[in-house]
């Protein structure tokens, strides 16, 4: 494992059958040759507290080097296939679009892929019809580097946050085929450009607006002028705050907040920054069986907080 920068173990997701499975999945920097490393899925058997028969079933390709903009996120669907989230490896810039690794169709990077537990490709993914060596895991691209995951309760898609550049961070519903612009597009700015107060809508990268070429993200699930770095995706289902049911929760790293979205259907209604007064990155949430949200925070304190009442 490379644990440089933003390098390490990444993300951790128990098999749908994991009661008589034991199968536990991983996503991780995987270094290889010349400096080089990429995101990687491998999965081991739980036996005791030592997983057993650990095995890499998906390797991001092509290995590059630096450090950055792995992903990654796990989410299983209700067929049992998994998606990952794949960052562009910090490789693409808006001013050289002509070299962007989020569009090009034969190589994971920037990418959300769908895969079997086995590693293998399952039907129905697209076949992006006319392009040679169009890798069949891709389920859709043009991504940036989506840190956050989650299935909606209801409909069964893949909804999934990713940074943007100096702002522009975004929520997306994840179709197949579907193309969402980086580095195309962007509500963010490049790195260095001036803002003019709050307003950021004279630098934003292709001025912005993604359709009708490429797939807009959720209105009122976009940050700017400034990112707030979104990172783990959560879906409330639980009984313990029934004011909650259906609200999708986002951690925060730069922000330092967990977002709270109020949704209808697949509409976002508003959103609001909670327990910021913690003052810490939350790198994930999670709702726990008892239907208490469980948040992972990093940095200097690096704990589990319990949201109960």
């Amino acid at each position: 494992m490379d644990a440089s920068g933003q390098g390490g173990l990444l993300d951790v997701a128990l098999d749908p059958d994991f009661s008589t499975s034991g199968l536990v999945f991983l996503t991780f920097s995987e270094p290889g040759s010349g400096g080089t490393a990429g995101t990687a899925v491998a999965r081991g058997q739980l036996v005791g507290n030592a997983l057993q028969n650990v095995s890499v079933i998906f390797r991001q390709s092509p290995k590059i080097s630096g450090n950055g903009h792995y992903g990654s996120r796990l989410a299983f669907r209700g067929d049992k296939t998994l998606f990952v989230t794949l960052g562009e490896r910090q490789q693409d810039d808006p001013a050289n679009p002509t070299t962007a690794n989020a569009q090009n169709l034969t190589k994971h990077l920037g990418k959300v892929v769908r895969i079997n537990r086995d590693g293998s490709v399952p039907t129905g993914n697209p076949s992006f019809a006319g392009v040679s060596g169009a890798l069949p895991e891709i389920w859709s691209y043009g991504h940036r580097n989506p840190q956050g995951a989650a299935i909606h309760p209801t409909t069964g898609e893949l909804w999934q946050s990713e940074h943007g550049p100096q702002g522009g961070d975004e929520i997306n519903i994840s179709r197949a085929g579907s193309n969402y612009g980086w580095p195309l597009r962007s509500y963010g700015c490049p790195y260095g450009a001036a803002v003019n107060g709050n307003d950021n809508s004279a630098c934003r990268v292709g001025g912005g607006t993604h359709a009708p070429t490429y797939v807009e993200p959720l209105t009122l699930a976009t940050w700017t002028p400034f990112s707030v770095a979104p990172s783990g995706l959560a879906f409330y289902t639980g009984t313990m705050f029934p004011e909650w049911q259906g609200n999708l929760f986002m951690g925060a790293l730069a922000g330092m907040a967990l977002w709270r979205l109020k949704l209808n259907g697949n509409t976002v209604e508003s959103q609001e920054p909670l327990f910021a007064s913690l003052n810490e990155r939350i790198r994930d949430v999670r709702q726990g069986p008892d239907g208490a949200l469980y948040l992972l925070t990093d940095g200097g304190s690096a704990r589990i907080v319990r949201v109960a009442r």
